[in-house]
């Protein structure tokens, strides 16, 4: 068919499996095992469907206006979307438009390649060091763009600051985008950057620190310029992109600081308790600072680890790629549905 030959085709994004089944365990799509803000819920009962009916406030406002107050951020450096995919894929349109290749790690976030491809934007896989981590030096080749986790997935491995800056201060020309999808868990944001450079932009989600995957919030901080030509381009393309649910209740996620770290604080507690039995039991990773552990078994291979899981309905993520098929991607939950999956561990490996 002629009219195929200009669609624009690309093989998609693949996300987690989305099992619906009683008794199962779900650490497979780095979800928050708590609940959002007890605040978040309330707001919700009272919420007045007839508004509904109405458009949503264009802007965010009253969600900028929060996350501006609690970041010490300027209104106009901030930008909200749906979910932090729909900022990273809109940034990937407005910012990434040169001949040369926008540059991102080999093992990361799957999603970089399949924007890049959609938009026909030339990019180069950087391969990690054998430990995981990025070499700042890679980063100085003349290039399109620069975009990386941090920390990264699905490693959870967490690049000093002094390293984050030496990437974009050898980037000047273009614009460096640092997602912080995972930083809350452990990490050092590099927000405190983005007036020293105008070409940082800094991306945030509502999905893991604060329990509202379903609500699809994301955010970026940047130069007042950035987030302008962002702005323009979002306009260009749907000026009503976050429903009125979201913006109503994200602000109150933001205003429940308490409650955010007292969340934040039992995850990375589960977390070392986790590592710890991994480590008793024959894994290797790399030293998480996000909300899941990447893991590898020095004699057990990872399909076999995953499909025995399985079996048990529990489900963590496998990929069958180069350099990580022999690892699991295993989301922190509860401390029960941890030792949950340690007893099943001890008993796929048969070690007690």
């Amino acid at each position: 068919m002629k009219w195929e030959d200009n669609v624009r085709k690309v093989v998609p994004y693949v996300a987690g499996e989305q099992p619906n089944m009683s008794d199962m365990v779900k650490l497979n799509t780095n979800e928050n095992p708590y609940p959002p803000a007890p605040g978040v819920a309330m707001l919700a009962k009272q919420m007045d469907v007839e508004k509904l009916r109405l458009y949503p406030n264009t802007t965010a406002e009253p969600l900028v206006d929060a996350l501006s107050e609690y970041y010490g951020v300027k209104k106009s450096q901030v930008f909200v979307g749906v979910g932090s995919d729909d900022v990273l894929s809109l940034a990937f349109l407005t910012f990434f438009n040169s001949d040369k290749p926008v540059l991102f790690p080999d093992v990361t976030y799957s999603f970089y390649d399949v924007w890049a491809s959609l938009y026909k934007i030339p990019y180069r896989a950087v391969p990690l060091k054998d430990d995981w981590s990025i070499d700042a030096n890679d980063y100085k080749a003349e290039n399109g763009g620069v975009v990386f986790p941090n920390p990264n997935a699905p490693t959870g491995l967490f690049e000093p600051l002094e390293k984050v800056e030496e990437i974009i201060k050898a980037n000047p020309d273009v614009v460096v985008i640092v997602d912080e999808a995972y930083v809350d868990f452990g990490g050092e944001s590099a927000l405190p950057l983005i007036d020293k450079y105008e070409n940082l932009l800094v991306v945030r989600t509502f999905s893991k620190s604060r329990s509202m995957a379903g609500l699809r919030v994301g955010f970026c901080m940047g130069s007042e310029k950035l987030i302008k030509y962002l702005n323009d381009a979002k306009e260009s393309i749907n000026s009503y992109t976050m429903n009125l649910p979201s913006q109503v209740l994200g602000v109150e996620a933001v205003k429940d600081d308490r409650y955010f770290k007292d969340t934040l604080e039992k995850i990375i507690n589960t977390r070392e308790r986790f590592k710890k039995d991994l480590t008793r039991l024959g894994f290797t990773f790399p030293d998480s600072k996000s909300n899941f552990v990447f893991a590898s078994h020095k004699t057990v291979d990872a399909d076999q680890i995953y499909k025995k899981l399985r079996e048990k309905n529990i489900f963590v993520r496998h990929w069958n790629k180069d350099r990580i098929r022999n690892y699991l991607r295993i989301t922190i939950g509860t401390d029960e549905e941890m030792d949950r999956v340690v007893t099943a561990l001890e008993e796929i490996l048969s070690v007690r």
